[in-house]
């Protein structure tokens, strides 16, 4: 063929642009493979029942489908379905017709390859050797692939029945895409005879191999002796820059070789008999392993299949024999020689980033070590991937288990990271290596040679212009790189040179070939470094072994020496992006592994370091003054001299001892978990964030997430609230575990950069709240449930009493030992502590629970005063009518009902009061925000909130107002039953009445104050009427002989009048005047009962 022929055939573009489609192609054919396996993903009219029929019978007569005749009755379903059935498979046919098509172009570029007799040697024209042998790989994996895909028959023959009944003829590509099928039914025998021509070729190109292959395929120990990739071992030359002849062999990766060794010799097998060296190149690339991948999870064992095919050939028995020699070589060593060369490189990486970590410098002059070693790391990672689900029958399967995976991982992600970050230094270096090295070298190279033809003298020359134009001013203003012209024209003038009778023939000029692969490696770096990442260290097919990929990260996260190296695993997923191809854009992305990953490296920190936080919890209660009283005691018998406790006796161990130690090397188990937690905190601090599948993931914040769900379930637990016994831990022991919590929490800043106090917010906020963010119990509603259901029950049945002179409630007697002291809970202290808490919010929560108490009482007092409504009326008008009230007072039952309710609702005011006052010690922020913020108010607005929601549609403000008043007057006129109480005597110590009636007055104060606000009453006139029944009644009962002796505790009475009328009033002088006039009207011993409530503080228990 004539070198203007050369020209025009455009090898060079044909080759990249066949790879390109046959690769995109070959995802095709995976997806179409998968899909149809895939139940939940096969196709609708493969998986109906309406079509079960038409599918049996075109697989069985397929290709030749009869559409006509008696054929027709299997045929209903598509024919009934005719438009949707063509419209679900387009796709599907639509790829396997781009099958036939790269078949037919990759046809005619392997004979115009031929025809031009293309001489390959992978060490002179490498991008050509490389882009032919793949080509011929990716062709061969296609035809396999297409085999394997079962249902093709079936997609290929029931759209072009849709076809034919819609348009009255087949698909025009129809035959010869059938003919395909039945041509490919035995790949591999197809394959060897369409490649057969091809020989001289592809063994040519294989045989350049010979010195490359055993090079790279060595052992661990090896590699040792000859110091891979170990910049120290040669201190002196460590600035040099790392060449050699054959640049881009050395990161070429082994598996690609061995792909290519041994799917190409299956193709040309011919070849292995006749011709030693490419006996022994194919031997040994048998015994590096049985697998080959074909895409993606989709392997083949070449063994087998080399075995099986050469078993009916004549002639290949010696053959065969090797390959049973191999497979058993490959079962006894390959696994060993594997884990050592694992085991090495972790090493090799390990030095390799610390050096560079430390002089970025040397990423200029020995980046092609970081290519190199991200190139054997991929090999060896692929391999065990491979081999993870399809380990050999060996004695030693542990070989094919490596629990330190993670290190190799991270190291690799290290490299890759340098590379990222000192891109720059790599650029500055490399823009001088080019302009001031490669392009004189070049031009040199260029004025030696002795034949130049025009077409590569311009070629040539534009590179000696492109590289001499190169300054570092490029760099430093950040200027964009691209030599892909160049290197495309590199290509095309390899092409040129490589066919048969060319005037320049590349390979008797290998200084050109060595200058230009040189040159082409240095352009690379700068504007291709992510490329060169990609093609040397990318292990995105562990997206498609999940199962060994969690594999992996189990067994590295049971060692603790790989926890500081378990983020690799998530950052791996970053390399997923690389998976997406435009043919094949429907392939599944998932970001599920990466989160599976970082969903349990958070789930173990956050372990560990709440572990530590509740040893310090521990330790610090230990230090609560409730624990002094043993030491305190121990003290006090040793200064008395008393009888010290028995041998026997176990002594309690004062705080600290955990702290004292004979020797260091004693590891307790609070070192074990800051050690592991040290290791765990080290993986974070890694990398920030990383993007996977266009998603930006932020590690810490899934620890974050973590610790938040895990503190909240964890506070709630510190709670001990006990449902059923209704028990409940103090607030004041609870607000001082979460302060150890949080102290031990903020250390946790020491290990990496994490918003502790944005954590600890959001935790504590949303125990403020009724329900976390997960719907879960807060301390708010534990601690708001258990004070309405332990404490002001009790409160309501007498049993605990409301102490205004201790300000908190108090237990009237310990007959149950199992019962909680009031006291404990209820004390100034404990309230703080639990308004610091629950703060505002939960106040607002517990306030709201507590007002819907008191309207329940509100409610059944107005039904009450309804049903006595026309006896209050009378009893209103007649208060100065001792007779008149003594016979009304007889028809008015349920006072007692009356006043228990009251004192629920003092109870009740009186415990939210007791709450509000402590809030305003936690924060300080008119009416509802002040009540809020615990500024005290005269009305209480939540309690005129709670009685407005009261009024119905149905009722009028007349009606309430009226309801109100006669309530008011039940009240007073019920007071007298209270003296025949015995529990209504007024106790100094406690300040207030052992019955609670005490809080009858506030609730008097409080609740007719709200009601009279919301009916937009004057309160003062009505609680002044009050005040005059209420005196009214109380004198009579003074008057009434035959109850004197029986109403002993009346002076107490008295006295929570006054405590009503000095409420709100807060004037003496009115209360006197109320009494005054009564007595003017009613005459009787009553001095000394208005001495009483003249002077309040005479009167004892």
């Amino acid at each position: 063929m004539s070198m203007a022929m050369a020209y025009q055939q455009k090898l060079a573009e044909k080759l990249i642009i066949l790879n390109d489609r046959g690769r995109g192609v070959l995802l095709r054919m995976n997806y179409i493979k998968k899909t149809c396996m895939d139940p939940k993903l096969r196709p609708q009219y493969l998986t109906d029942k309406t079509m079960e029929a038409s599918v049996k019978y075109i697989n069985k007569k397929f290709p030749n489908i009869d559409f006509r005749g008696n054929s027709q009755q299997y045929l209903v379903g598509v024919q009934k379905h005719k438009s949707e059935v063509m419209a679900a498979m387009s796709s599907y046919y639509d790829s396997f017709i781009d099958i036939m098509e790269f078949r037919d172009h990759v046809y005619e570029l392997l004979n115009t390859i031929d025809a031009c007799q293309c001489f390959f040697n992978i060490a002179v024209n490498f991008d050509f050797t490389k882009n032919y042998l793949e080509l011929i790989i990716t062709y061969t994996s296609v035809i396999i692939m297409l085999s394997r895909v079962e249902d093709k028959k079936v997609l290929v023959g029931m759209y072009n029945c849709a076809h034919e009944m819609s348009n009255g003829s087949s698909d025009p590509a129809y035959p010869r895409l059938a003919q395909m099928f039945m041509e490919y039914e035995q790949p591999i025998k197809k394959l060897t005879e369409e490649f057969g021509p091809h020989t001289k070729a592809v063994t040519e190109a294989l045989l350049s191999l010979q010195m490359l292959y055993p090079r790279r395929n060595l052992s661990a120990e090896q590699w040792r002796s000859a110091q891979l990739l170990s910049l120290l071992s040669a201190p002196a030359a460590m600035l040099d820059p790392a060449c050699c002849d054959t640049m881009a062999c050395e990161y070429l990766s082994l598996e690609v070789m061995e792909r290519w060794i041994l799917l190409g010799y299956l193709l040309c097998h011919s070849s292995l008999n006749t011709n030693l060296s490419s006996q022994e190149l194919w031997k040994m690339a048998l015994r590096s392993g049985l697998y080959l991948t074909i895409i993606r999870d989709e392997t083949i064992n070449i063994h087998k299949i080399t075995e099986d095919y050469f078993d009916g050939l004549k002639g290949y028995s010696k053959r065969i024999a090797d390959i049973k020699e191999c497979r058993e070589h490959v079962i006894v060593n390959s696994g060993a020689i594997h884990r050592e060369r694992r085991g090495f490189l972790r090493n090799a990486l390990k030095e390799l980033v610390k050096v560079l970590e430390d002089e970025p410098g040397l990423l200029g002059p020995k980046v092609l070590f970081v290519f190199m070693a991200l190139s054997f790391s991929r090999d060896e990672v692929l391999w065990l991937v491979r081999y993870s689900e399809n380990i050999p029958k060996t004695k030693t399967p542990e070989d094919y288990v490596d629990s330190y995976m993670a290190e190799l991982l991270f190291y690799m992600e290290r490299l890759r990271t340098l590379m990222t970050k000192y891109s720059r230094v790599v650029q500055r270096y490399h823009v001088q290596y080019l302009a001031q090295f490669d392009a004189l070298l070049l031009n040199d190279t260029m004025q030696n040679m002795y034949v130049c033809p025009e077409e590569e003298s311009v070629l040539m020359t534009s590179f000696v212009s492109t590289l001499s134009a190169l300054t570092i001013k490029q760099v430093e203003n950040g200027e964009e790189f691209d030599f892909r012209a160049l290197r495309l024209d590199w290509l095309r003038l390899q092409a040129y040179t490589s066919v048969s009778k060319a005037p320049l023939s590349l390979k008797e000029y290998p200084d050109l070939a060595k200058v230009m692969n040189m040159t082409q490696f240095h352009t690379k770096m700068l504007d291709n470094v992510q490329e060169m990442l990609h093609e040397t260290s990318d292990v995105s097919i562990l997206c498609f072994y999940p199962r060994v990929f969690e594999k992996m990260f189990s067994q590295s996260s049971e060692e603790v020496s790989m926890q500081r190296y378990l983020m690799s695993f998530p950052l791996v997923c970053s390399h997923f992006n690389q998976t997406v191809h435009q043919l094949c854009p429907e392939e599944k992305r998932s970001l599920r592994l990466c989160v599976t990953f970082l969903e349990e490296i958070a789930k173990q920190t956050s372990s560990v370091i709440l572990e530590i936080c509740t040893e310090q919890c521990n330790l610090n209660d230990q230090l609560l003054p409730k624990h002094c009283g043993q030491t305190i005691s121990a003290a006090r018998n040793k200064k008395q001299k008393k009888q010290m406790p028995k041998k026997g006796d176990v002594q309690r161990e004062k705080p600290g001892t955990e702290s004292q130690r004979k020797d260091r090397a004693i590891v307790t188990n609070m070192d074990k978990m800051h050690l592991t937690l040290t290791e765990l905190c080290s993986s974070f601090s890694g990398s920030s964030d990383f993007t996977v599948f266009n998603h930006i993931i932020t590690p810490t914040e899934f620890l974050i997430s973590h610790l938040e769900t895990r503190l909240t379930k964890i506070i709630v637990r510190m709670a001990h609230y006990n449902q059923t016994t209704q028990e409940i831990g103090r607030p004041s022991d609870l607000l001082a575990g979460i302060r150890a919590y949080t102290a031990s929490l903020h250390t946790l800043s020491r290990y990496l950069s994490l918003d502790v106090t944005r954590l600890v917010k959001n935790v504590l906020l949303q125990q403020t709240q009724p329900l976390d963010s997960y719907g879960g119990q807060t301390i708010t509603t534990l601690y708001t449930n258990w004070y309405l259901e332990g404490l002001l029950r009790q409160a309501s049945s007498n049993l605990i009493v409301h102490c205004p002179a201790m300000h908190c409630f108090v237990n009237q007697t310990i007959e149950n030992e199992n019962s909680f002291r009031a006291e404990e809970y209820s004390d100034i202290s404990e309230m703080q502590a639990l308004a610091e808490l629950i703060g505002p919010y939960g106040l607002k929560f517990l306030s709201e629970n507590l007002m819907w108490h008191i309207t329940s009482q509100v409610g059944e007092l107005k039904k009450l005063v309804i049903e006595n409504m026309d006896v209050l009326v009378q009893m209103r008008a007649n208060f100065d009518k001792p007779e008149a009230m003594a016979n009304l007072q007889k028809r008015l039952p349920a006072g007692e009902n009356v006043l228990k309710r009251m004192t629920i609702v003092g109870v009740i005011l009186s415990f939210r009061a007791m709450a509000q006052d402590t809030l305003e010690d936690v924060t300080l922020t008119v009416f509802e925000l002040a009540s809020a913020a615990g500024l005290t108010c005269d009305i209480d607005p939540a309690l005129v909130a709670a009685i407005a929601s009261m009024r119905t549609d149905n009722s009028s403000v007349d009606e309430e107002y009226k309801l109100t008043c006669l309530l008011l007057v039940y009240i007073a006129v019920s007071l007298p039953i209270l003296a025949l109480d015995p529990n209504s005597y007024y106790s100094r110590h406690y300040g207030g009445h052992h019955n609670n009636i005490h809080c009858l007055a506030t609730a008097v104060n409080q609740l007719s104050a709200a009601m009279f606000t919301v009916e937009s009453k004057n309160i003062e006139q009505h609680l002044k009427e009050f005040l005059l029944v209420a005196s009214s009644t109380l004198l009579q009962l003074g008057q009434n002989v035959e109850n004197r002796v029986d109403s002993k505790n009346r002076d107490s009475i008295y006295l929570l009048l006054h405590m009503v009328g000095s409420g709100l009033l807060g004037n003496m002088h009115i209360l006197q005047y109320f009494y005054f006039i009564v007595m003017l009207k009613m005459s009787g011993a009553i001095s000394r009962s208005l001495w009483v409530v003249l002077t309040p503080t005479r009167i004892t228990d």
